[in-house]
């Protein structure tokens, strides 16, 4: 991907404090990914909002069930699987 230099301007602390953490070489490889998840974000976004525009706004029984399925996955990827604890005591 080509790649042009930009001047923007952050919060000094803010700056400073990323470039510690990832290094002056790495800085502008996390701010790219800053921007990229936020851009993403914000798709998902109008495609939420275009969704409801042509579907209408979700009902509750579907929220409820989309809340189930939120909570599953989430148990699921918090405990840890069987053969799990096998590689660790390894």
């Amino acid at each position: 991907m080509a790649t042009k230099k930009y001047t923007v301007t952050l919060p000094e602390e803010l700056a400073e404090e990323i470039r510690r953490e990832v290094g002056p070489g790495a800085f502008s490889a996390y701010v790219t990914q800053a921007i990229e998840s936020r851009r993403e974000r914000d798709r998902l976004g109008e495609l939420v909002e275009w969704m409801q525009e042509e579907g209408g706004p979700l009902t509750d029984e579907e929220l409820a069930a989309a809340d189930a399925e939120l909570r599953e996955a989430g148990q699921r990827f918090a405990r840890p699987e069987a053969g799990d604890d096998l590689l660790k005591a390894g």
